[in-house]
């Protein structure tokens, strides 16, 4: 069984839109931006779930954003999303228990589209009523074309929120940063309550070796199988990790185990 803990999808009426937006340098889609169309590659792929990582990317947008996110879960299992709370947005304690009343697992962050730093205190009330009510968090994390010039989650901000948010469950996507694996390697491998996720692998030509060092350092029952579609063919994400040579027991903790743990659900 594969789960994909990292994918995006949008309304129908908005995904046109919102592709044409989004598809930007090397990235290019590899569905047309709706959840229809990201079941399809997932049947194609092997693939029987799907985590929707929603985004609030403006302070106007949470509630929208959310509304879809809870919609979209009801439509098939095969999918589930995930909502978000932007840091300027109001009400952000009653969108969140709104969010886990739902019965949405986490939610997502990109402090890029954002504009701050995952490390700025402007997000600690999110880390810590997300703490409270049990939800985990997936934040971008490394370089991003949005943003080239600024990183705006490096491995030292993650270190951050660590330590000021001990009880906080944090996914860190991307091998827990894109690009800088290197930093990866010596400063977040072996952390507690941090997750990692492998997307954008295939895409960014990622070194297996590195790969490998960073699953193997971390500990594969803290990573998780990725792959950011559109923006990479998850089917190209499965054959990398499986070319690593890895075990059958990591391989099945990697691709499902790890998940279905996060999630609260059965294979």
């Amino acid at each position: 069984m594969i789960i994909d803990f990292h994918t995006h999808a949008f309304p129908d009426k908005l995904a046109s839109r919102a592709m044409a937006k989004l598809s930007i340098g090397s990235y290019k889609p590899h569905t047309d931006g709706t959840v229809k169309d990201l079941c399809r590659k997932m049947k194609e792929c092997g693939v029987s779930r799907s985590v929707i990582c929603n985004i609030a990317t403006n302070s106007k947008q949470m509630k929208n954003v959310n509304d879809f996110a809870i919609s979209s879960g009801m439509e098939t299992t095969e999918i589930i999303p995930l909502g978000s709370a932007h840091p300027l947005s109001e009400n952000i304690e009653d969108e969140l228990n709104r969010i886990k009343k739902a019965g949405l697992p986490g939610i997502k962050v990109h402090p890029d589209y954002m504009g701050y730093d995952l490390s700025d205190s402007v997000f600690d009330s999110i880390f810590d009523i997300c703490s409270s009510l049990g939800l985990f968090v997936i934040t971008h994390a490394g370089f991003d074309i949005y943003s080239p010039n600024h990183v705006h989650a490096t491995p030292d901000m993650i270190l951050s929120v660590l330590k000021r948010h001990p009880s906080l469950i944090l996914v860190a996507a991307h091998f827990g940063a894109n690009r800088m694996w290197n930093e990866v390697e010596e400063k977040l491998c072996g952390k507690e309550n941090l997750y990692i996720d492998t997307s954008l692998a295939s895409v960014e030509n990622m070194d297996p070796s590195q790969a490998l060092r960073i699953i193997n350092k971390h500990g594969n029952e803290r990573i998780l199988f990725a792959s950011d579609m559109p923006w990479c063919y998850v089917g190209d994400n499965v054959d990398f990790i499986k070319s690593l040579g890895l075990p059958s027991q990591s391989l099945d903790r990697i691709f499902s185990g790890n998940a279905a743990r996060l999630l609260n659900i059965k294979l």
